[in-house]
Parts: structure tokens; sequence; C-alpha cells
């Protein structure tokens, strides 16, 4: 049997500052947009936004990091793996997980790598490690990180990135053994046929420094699409990723999805057919904060007492293009 590689503990942190749809609001209808209806569906209220002066991807992770690690009773030295998930690395050399082994005083001995998997990225390096630590007996801790600075990307005047984002970081401690059963298997679904629906930096990196580039040529690029192929996606391989592994659905006692659209999640629930309560939505609080939006709602979960130990729980999350992972744990 195989060693398991359960979630010792997690943790988040989002920045200090508040920002409701209100401001928004204002913002948009100076433009003539009117987007009450558009973040209504998208089910926001409030978000965190970073201080872009004090503020960026890699110092919000590092937060999370620290708090996890502390709730753990562990410290920097006792980590074998580092992995940050993010979409918007402070550099793209050297790497954030680098720069977070430094900030957390890690030992010699340990693997450091970044992963981008775009929004599904955390879902994929909580995935990918735990099957890599399966294989290497060396890891008894690693520690995966995940945030996006995306606000600071986002076109003033586009409605669906400007208006939608928010910025927090996750991080969670896996470990060999513990209380926990851990991963138990996942699946992933790709379909490529759009990937030049969402780009960033939206005229390419080979071109950033073109002199005729603008900020507008910069920013996130999100071109219209129809995303119910993910809404689909997600309930065939919750459906069959439950059934392979001799579990029904009223087995999974949450769904911790992608935070992107209350509107997704309720379609998802629908053809599912479960209860409201099992899908822990934080999205009107925080906004959508890409990668660690699963893992927020899952530690949200556990603060809450939505999620005990022992529980079956599924992740899910989407990447531009689409890259959709799923995957069963028991907690």
């Amino acid at each position: 049997m195989d060693t398991p590689i359960s979630i010792l503990q997690a943790a988040y942190y989002h920045p200090d500052q508040v920002v409701h749809n209100d401001f928004y609001f204002e913002h948009f209808d100076r433009q003539g947009k009117d987007i009450r209806n558009f973040l209504a569906a998208m089910g926001r209220k409030n978000r965190y936004v970073a201080d872009r002066a004090e503020e960026n991807a890699l110092t919000m992770g590092v937060k999370a990091a620290e708090k996890a690690l502390k709730d753990a009773g562990l410290s920097g030295e006792d980590i074998d793996m580092f992995v940050f998930a993010t979409q918007t690395p402070e550099y793209t050399y050297p790497t954030n997980a680098l720069l977070l082994h430094n900030r957390l005083k890690g030992k010699h001995r340990a693997v450091t790598m970044d992963s981008n998997a775009n929004c599904a990225g955390m879902v994929t390096a909580v995935e990918q490690s735990s099957r890599y630590m399966r294989s290497n007996p060396q890891v008894r801790y690693a520690l995966i990180v995940g945030c996006d600075f995306s606000t600071v990307n986002c076109n003033p005047e586009d409605e669906i990135t400007y208006a939608n984002f928010g910025d927090a970081a996750a991080a969670v401690i896996l470990e060999r053994g513990g209380q926990g059963q851990g991963l138990i298997d996942s699946l992933y679904y790709t379909d490529s046929d759009i990937h030049e629906s969402i780009t960033f930096p939206a005229c390419g990196l080979s071109n950033v420094y073109r002199a005729d580039v603008r900020p507008e040529d910069i920013y996130i690029r999100w071109l219209p699409f129809d995303g119910t192929v993910c809404v689909d996606a997600a309930i065939e391989d919750i459906k069959e990723l439950v059934s392979r592994n001799g579990l029904e659905l009223d087995d999974i006692c949450a769904f911790c999805l992608s935070q992107f659209s209350l509107k997704n999640i309720e379609l998802i629930r629908n053809g599912l057919g479960q209860p409201e309560e099992k899908f822990i939505y934080v999205g009107d609080e925080f906004g959508y904060t890409a990668t660690s939006s699963p893992f927020i709602a899952f530690q949200r979960g556990v603060e809450q007492g939505n999620i005990k130990r022992g529980d079956h729980l599924i992740f899910w999350s989407v990447g531009a293009g689409w890259q959709i992972p799923t995957m069963l744990l028991r907690y």
C-alpha cells in the first residue's frame, strides 16, 4: 500500500485593504458600463487588494507560509520541498520557491521549484507534489504555496478582470504519513482550442520592451468565450473520479472549487445534485484569487468546522485555455 501523503496544515493570507463593489460600479459607470448584474452573477461583494508599494505574490506567499509553519509547529528547516504555484511571479528568475526558501531559512538539502498551471496551479502543484513524495522517501514535509498578484495586471477598462480579481495567498504543508489519507486519485481534462482567449502579457514577453508598447498591450487580455465547457467537464470528471474509487457523491463532505464564479459553482452543484452547504464559497469576501482560491475555501471550511479529519473532499480548478484538474483526497 502506498504511503499516505496527508495535509498536515494549511493557512492563507490576505492584504488589509478591502474594496467593495461600489468602487467598481462607480468606476465603470463613468465608462458607460453597468456591471451590477455581472458582479451579482460572479458572486462578488468585497475583495482584498494588495498594497502595490509593499506587497507582491512573493511577500503574500511568505506570509501564508509563515502562518502554516507556525500553526504546524515547524520551521523552514523542517521542509524538504518548496513549491510555489503562481502565474505572476515577482521574478522569472530566480524562482519564487528559491526566494521563499531564503525567507524561511530553509536547509540546503531541499527541493525548490516554481509551478505554473495558471489558475489551476495550486491544485496541480498539490497533486503533483503528493505523487512525487510517494516515490521519494527522503521528502517528509513539502510546503506548497499558491499566490497570484493579479489586480496590478488588470486593465482598468476591462470589467471581467479589473472588477473580479482580488489578491491573497494560500499555503499547504504535506506530510509523509500523518493523520489523513491524503490524495486518493485525480484526473485532468485539457481542451486547448481556445488557448488565445486569455493571455498575459497580452503582447507576449518578447515584445514588452518595444517602444510602441502601451500598458494596455501588457495587461491581461480576456476575450469573450463560452465558459460552459469547464462546468460540463467538472460535473463529468467529479462523477468519474468518485465512481472509479468506489464512492458515491453523498460520500463527499465538501467541494473546494475554483472561486472564479458563483454561477459556475451553482451550475456544478445542480449538475451533481448535492446540497449547497457542501460547496464552500469565499469569493464574496476575497474576490477571485485564482490559483489559491480552492485552498482558501478549504482552510475556511476547516476553520468553520465544515471540514473535519477523515472527510472525503473534492478539489477542482480551471486554468486558461483550458486545463482542468480534479482531485479526490481524504483529509
